[in-house]
């Protein structure tokens, strides 16, 4: 896989070990995201959840998010994606932890060194090898809520199974889906926003109350 768009075009990202249990991003999933987000990008800081090789997180990188904390409970993950930090020239801009993104969250910003994020992406395996469905993301996405993490006009973008529903928190509206297959991107922010303050926002999925 390599890097679409920004200063980084067509990098090469390192892969992970392939005997580990990690399913990247396919490449159109991750062009749409970008196409979606690409207004929100630019000075954000990000937080890449179940980072794997970072892909995601790099990608932001390059379209010019101001910082990014990649979160990854296996070493050799984060090992991967330091060299793929250090390869781009990101080290600067950029930190990768190992942690169990399924545990509370409440120490990711002091470890990003931010006061909250703007952007926050979760990418979590959601088929075992037995193509048996895991159900982690509505997980993440109450664990981000429950942490405040989440700055004022910030998303998440929670990618998952499509046969994991996904609720919003009583703190977030989910308000758009897309789908690609067997995998779906659900978005959420704050309750109450509305849509004049965000002028930037995709167009609003009307049936978005049940993933």
């Amino acid at each position: 896989m390599r890097i679409i768009a920004g200063s980084a075009r067509g990098r090469r990202i390192l892969s992970v070990p392939k005997d580990l249990p990690v399913r990247p991003i396919s490449a159109r999933i991750k062009q749409s995201l970008f196409d979606i987000i690409r207004p929100r990008i630019f000075g954000a800081r990000f937080l890449d959840l179940f980072a794997g090789t970072g892909a995601v997180g790099l990608e932001a990188l390059s379209r010019g998010a101001s910082q990014v904390l990649f979160v990854e409970l296996d070493a050799r993950c984060v090992k991967v994606i330091e060299r793929n930090l250090e390869k781009a020239s990101f080290k600067d801009k950029a930190k990768a932890h190992r942690a169990n993104a399924l545990a509370p969250l409440s120490w990711t910003t002091y470890r990003g060194g931010v006061e909250a994020f703007d952007l926050i992406f979760s990418g979590p395996p959601y088929v075992d090898q037995e193509k048996r469905t895991l159900r982690y993301s509505q997980t993440v996405v109450d664990n981000v809520a429950a942490a405040k993490l989440l700055a004022p006009g910030g998303w998440v973008i929670a990618q998952h199974h499509k046969k994991e529903p996904l609720v919003a928190p009583a703190a977030f509206d989910l308000f758009r889906r897309s789908g690609y297959g067997d995998t779906k991107l659900s978005f959420f922010r704050h309750a109450g926003t509305t849509p004049s303050a965000l002028s930037s926002d995709p167009q609003t999925d009307p049936g978005a109350g049940s993933a």
